[in-house]
């Protein structure tokens, strides 16, 4: 493919002038045998471009260990699709990403640092991150634009302007990192309007990321880049949900309004998202402007591909406003996709998790509480026990709970401290000394923007009972990757957070959305596939389901399900549930 330069006048592709109409999409949100569909859309739309992001935590979940690029994470098979697709991308590396992602993709472990600074030239920081780019950066070579590939810029951090650190010296070193690691193609940075002067660098490409107001924002980029292109880097198609909030959403004629006012002024854009995806398993991530709120599964963002891949009403206007000012293709608007539709699923079998926590973990004995991170645990959740030294009623307190705590006295729950309502204390009744205390904690997201990026989880600090605090603690780490050991019973009873499972029959795997009414909260998987978590507390009332999870003839589910149900049945339906706009 043609290499990118950037002249006063603007962009050039080659010997041609060009402007960059792109999409944002996430390989890490996608099942990946749906890639090339969702890649094929993004160029049906009049898409030139697409813009990844590369969520260091999953590629790198321990400490020194060798990449994970295979399966969902095959980073280069997913740059090949798109070339194949005639399709330029704009790469985002991090190393933090934002995303809505967990952690903001900065890997749990950088959390075992004491006083680590994050995003900055700290060496504790700053050499795993040189570590990292040191076996990713060979990977992406062969896919740069120099080298015949797809890759025709590369982005320096991400929104640094937004997160109050002012380190320039580790701005200037990730630019040397990548320039040393072979990167030869443009770079640039993002951020919004008031933040360019703190995240931009000389010489670099400065972005502008908005939602509205073009002609405002573009104009502020032009008073901090006085020649050059001029391009948003994230237009913002919709917004993300968070839990207990209302579905966000933005009317797709206002979009498309925006989008026109950027392309009539002869910028460059990126719609951010045109396909938001899913956060699968345990990777949404959360925010904390002083009150912690984490984000939904879903990551519709209410894009012009919705969750399942389908063109929506978005996707049409915002076709038709790129057709006034770049070729389209003459395809039609894809159909959306085939649906499946199954009512009334028993989950007949049950296992406890407090009965077999032994089976999805190991003990770690402590005489306090550790953290997640200090039993070197990523996602999930932690179980942690010990005995109360008395009998009798008092409070039992916890110095700091990340995020969500279920409590126990010998397997009967008493009670739920949450981190969002700034809970860390409840009442309860210890029948006899030697009571087995039970502290059930889940990382419901690690915080993804901001300064509170330093967001351990499980419990720190000690937790007491009657003004006591209490030692011998066991720590089991519950990551729930694998569910293969448990045994489930249509006999079990016990009270507490278990497993249900089912099976169902289908003659042909599609897509499809997991509807669970009477379900309190928890966790499904289909076929041993994570996808995500579900809560009554809405506003998502469904879980979407890659046609990929599914095979023809019987399929698996199980749900974790945390508190209770009315009744153990779920449905799969042709359509969403993702809530009451807000």
């Amino acid at each position: 493919m043609p290499e990118l330069t950037i002249t006063d006048e603007g962009f050039r592709l080659g010997d041609e002038p060009f402007r960059i109409i792109s999409g944002s999409l996430h390989y890490f949100r996608m099942h990946p045998d749906q890639w090339a569909d969702r890649l094929a859309k993004a160029r049906l739309m009049g898409l030139n471009t697409v813009d990844v992001y590369v969520p260091w935590n999953l590629h790198q979940p321990r400490r020194g260990a060798a990449l994970d690029l295979d399966g969902a994470l095959d980073l280069p098979r997913f740059l090949d699709l798109a070339a194949a697709e005639g399709l330029h991308v704009l790469l985002r590396p991090g190393p933090y990403i934002c995303a809505e992602w967990e952690a903001g993709g900065l890997p749990a472990w950088l959390l075992t640092e004491p006083g680590v600074r994050l995003r900055t030239g700290d060496p504790r920081y700053l050499e795993p991150v040189e570590q990292y780019f040191a076996q990713l950066l060979p990977e992406l070579r062969p896919h740069l634009a120099t080298r015949g590939g797809p890759v025709i810029a590369v982005q320096v951090e991400n929104e640094y302007g937004a997160s109050g650190l002012e380190d320039t010296a580790y701005l200037e070193r990730l630019v040397t990192v990548l320039r040393e690691g072979g990167v030869d193609v443009p770079l640039f940075t993002s951020d919004q309007a008031g933040d360019l002067a703190a995240g931009g660098l000389p010489g670099i490409l400065r972005t502008v990321n908005f939602s509205r107001n073009a002609a405002r924002n573009l104009e502020t980029l032009r008073e901090h880049q006085p020649t050059g292109p001029l391009m948003c880097g994230e237009f913002w198609s919709g917004w993300f949900d968070r839990w207990g909030g209302g579905h966000q959403g933005r009317p797709a004629a206002a979009v498309a309004e925006c989008l026109d006012e950027i392309l009539a002024s002869g910028a460059s854009v990126n719609i951010y998202m045109l396909h938001g995806g899913t956060n699968f398993g345990f990777t949404n991530g959360a925010n904390d402007k002083g009150r912690y709120r984490p984000t939904v599964t879903s990551y519709d963002y209410d894009s012009p591909l919705d969750e399942a891949g389908d063109p929506t009403e978005k996707y049409r206007l915002l076709r038709e406003t790129i057709a006034r000012y770049a070729p389209v293709p003459a395809q039609p608007v894809p159909a959306p996709g085939a649906k499946l539709q199954l009512q009334d699923i028993p989950l007949l079998e049950r296992a406890s998790l407090l009965a077999q926590a032994d089976v999805l973990g190991s003990p770690h004995r402590a005489p306090a509480p550790p953290t997640m991170e200090g039993l070197g645990q990523n996602f999930g959740f932690v179980l942690y026990e010990t005995e109360l030294p008395e009998a009798g009623a008092g409070t039992l307190r916890a110095a700091r709970v990340h995020d969500r705590a279920q409590v126990f006295v010998d397997g009967q729950p008493v009670g739920t401290l949450e981190r969002e309502s700034q809970e860390n204390a409840l009442t309860l009744r210890s029948p006899a000394p030697g009571a087995r205390l039970s502290i059930l904690v889940e990382n419901q997201g690690r915080v993804n923007y901001g300064p509170r990026l330093k967001d351990w989880k499980g419990l720190a600090g000690p937790v007491s009972f009657r003004g006591r605090d209490l030692a011998g603690w066991t720590a089991t780490a519950l990551p729930l990757d694998r569910l293969d050991a448990l045994s489930y019973t249509d006999a079990d009873t016990a009270p507490g957070p278990a497993f249900h499972r089912g099976t169902f029959e289908v003659d042909r795997a599609a897509d499809t959305f997991l509807h669970l009414p009477g379900w309190g909260k928890g966790n499904a998987w289909i076929n041993g596939f994570a996808l995500g978590r579900y809560w009554s507390r809405g506003p998502q009332r469904s879980l979407y389901v890659p046609g990929p999870v599914l095979r023809a003839g019987s399929n698996e589910i199980v749900l974790l399900e945390l508190h209770g149900t009315r009744e153990p049945v779920v449905h799969l339906r042709r359509s969403p549930d993702l809530g009451t706009p807000e």
